[in-house]
């Protein structure tokens, strides 16, 4: 092959480059893009979702009210997402979290036999109704540094069907508080 031959290579090369190249300045010329703009949603700012979350929980019956209505029997069904980690008999083992048997007014963190957190047994005070809706609405809020993994029951209805049948879990059952 002569050198000649080696010219022709490399022009053919250097001009396909240029041509390619040439080709996009050229459209970039004619087409403008269109810029994105302002499309999709604004996402509210956390301050806004804080003032959104107060008028919801005030919209709820106060539980005196809530428990005048509710049924054990509904209560029995919504608590067997807790007999995972909690037996409901009478003397029953302590699981993964202690027998709730009678817990309306045992103290707080003092089930014999099974191991509280530090801040369950700092809590203090015996169960109350008013106490065991809120721990089981939110427990991580209701006993900071509580170690049960569970997020809560967010519906008022169901956690005073779940205090409903809980009373009848009781050798002496505790009345509910007064509408």
């Amino acid at each position: 092959m002569d050198s000649f031959e080696l010219n022709k290579i490399a022009g053919a090369v250097l001009g396909a480059l240029l041509l390619a190249m040439g080709t996009g300045f050229l459209a970039e010329l004619i087409y403008k893009p269109k810029p994105a703009g302002d499309r999709g949603y604004a996402l509210p700012a956390a301050e806004e979702n804080a003032g959104a979350a107060a008028p919801a929980a005030a919209k709820e019956e106060p539980l005196p009210v809530r428990l005048a209505s509710a049924d054990a029997a509904k209560g029995q069904a919504a608590a067997k997402k807790c007999m995972a980690c909690h037996s409901f008999e009478k003397g029953g083992p302590n699981k993964v979290g202690p027998d709730l048997y009678g817990v309306v007014e045992r103290p707080k963190g003092g089930h014999e036999g099974f191991s509280y957190s530090a801040a369950m047994k700092a809590k203090g005070g015996n169960w109350t109704y008013e106490d065991l809706d809120h721990f089981l609405h939110a427990p991580k809020q209701f006993v900071q540094g509580t170690i049960m993994a569970f997020a809560g029951v967010p519906s008022g209805a169901e956690r005073a069907d779940i205090l409903a049948y809980l009373k009848t879990l009781s050798d002496k059952p505790v009345d509910f508080p007064k509408p």
